[in-house]
């Protein structure tokens, strides 16, 4: 599957590189600590960043050119041409030590995304599903929410409670509505934690292991199928890019790293990058929303 081993392409250290996704011919990022937005493109090597005005955890695209980017003060309406983050939406506010972590688009053009306890401690997290009315809370009670990631075919959500090390899989309804909740696949003591996910376009699910050191590829009956080693410990998220989707990129992240560990990781926070045999699966826009993000 992996047709080649991972190599730093920008090292930017990030403290907390996050949210990767593919989209118009970039990569784009953030760097949740360190309060940015990134787009690399891969071609000429370009480089643009935007100071956030929050922790953003994730950004998805809108069919005007903007970007919802889900912050620790609910999500925004993230303009690039004009570097503006205005504020749409309030998801929790009556929980100011919770944060937005990670997101992903449906098949149906959904927003879905997972809150978290910034301290990293209080079963404060949720999953939420955004519809023209707001967010909807679909789970509740996770410490660290990740993913989310769909199936190729739409029918089937995987999450993920990193503190649990478990990822989830539930059936998916044309509606939204979830059912059927199961374990997908448990990550063993010693391996890290499983942090954002993504799925190829054969139906494979992705995670990266926080202080694993790695990737790993589940097939979608949940068998490990394959590991991928880094040389550094905090890998976050993958997403699939290039005009053939076949090249893989991956956050990764310096926080949590003592000054040694540092030291000894010099890429710790670079963007890096392999190529794998099957493609991924193309970004969506999101096509549901509130109001205020149509403008």
């Amino acid at each position: 599957m992996v047709l080649s081993v991972p190599e730093c392409v920008l090292p930017l250290a990030a403290e907390l590189g996050e949210g990767p996704l593919w989209w118009q011919g970039a990569l784009w990022f953030t760097d949740i600590k360190g309060l940015k937005v990134h787009r690399f493109v891969p071609q000429s090597g370009a480089l643009k960043s935007w100071d956030a005005p929050a922790q953003a955890g994730f950004l998805a695209p809108l069919e005007n050119g903007h970007f919802i980017a889900g912050a620790q003060s609910g999500l925004l309406d993230f303009d690039p041409a004009s570097g503006a983050f205005d504020p749409v939406c309030a998801v929790e506010p009556d929980q100011p030590g919770n944060r937005l972590n990670d997101g992903a688009v449906d098949a149906k053009g959904r927003l879905w995304f997972g809150s978290m306890d910034d301290g990293e401690g209080a079963a404060s997290g949720a999953l939420y599903r955004l519809t023209q009315a707001g967010p909807q809370a679909m789970e509740s009670g996770i410490v660290i929410t990740n993913g989310p990631a769909f199936s190729p075919d739409g029918r089937t959500l995987y999450h993920t409670d990193t503190l649990g090390r478990t990822i989830f899989a539930y059936d998916l309804a044309s509606d939204g509505s979830l059912s059927n909740k199961r374990l997908f696949a448990a990550i063993e003591d010693g391996a890290g934690w499983p942090d954002g996910l993504t799925v190829d376009s054969a139906g494979s699910v992705w995670t990266g292991l926080f202080g694993g050191w790695a990737v790993r590829r589940y097939v979608p009956d949940g068998t490990l199928a394959e590991e991928i080693r880094f040389p550094v410990a905090n890998i976050t998220k993958i997403a699939f890019g290039g005009d053939d989707l076949r090249t893989v990129y991956a956050t990764t992240a310096a926080k949590g790293l003592d000054r040694a560990a540092r030291e000894g990781q010099p890429l710790a926070g670079g963007l890096f990058a392999f190529l794998a045999e099957v493609p991924g699966l193309p970004q969506r826009a999101v096509t549901v929303t509130p109001a205020g993000f149509n403008r």
